[in-house]
């Protein structure tokens, strides 16, 4: 019974790549620039806005990194399973070998003894 190591695709998996979140965060800021009347002051609506274009990419961020965690999370559970099922399947197959010892063990102590002078 061979199962794969699924360690090299959780590390994969696992990788974060923070360059689009860089990228989306500089988008964002440059648009409070353009936001910015004359005077240099900010309106309600144009500040909650802002404040939503800001929000987007850390957000976004967070929800990659809990689907990744989730996809880690069922990747644990399954093998934790195989796990188990593997140490069952072990410990049966310990206690047949122990059986077929006690077997050998005991068809050896009844052959007849033989004497070579």
């Amino acid at each position: 019974m061979k199962h794969g190591n699924g360690a090299s695709e959780i590390n994969k998996s696992s990788e974060v790549d923070f360059s689009e979140t860089i990228l989306d965060l500089t988008s964002a800021r440059n648009s409070v620039r353009q936001v910015k009347k004359s005077d240099g002051s900010l309106e309600a609506q144009d500040a909650g806005t802002l404040v939503l274009q800001l929000s987007e990419a850390p957000r976004g961020e967070i929800e990659r990194i809990v689907g990744t965690l989730t996809t880690l999370l069922r990747k644990l559970e399954t093998e934790g399973v195989r796990i188990q099922l593997d140490i069952e399947d072990y410990a049966k197959l310990n206690q047949r070998v122990m059986q077929l010892t006690e077997i050998v063990v005991n068809s050896v102590e009844r052959l007849p003894i033989q004497r070579v002078d």
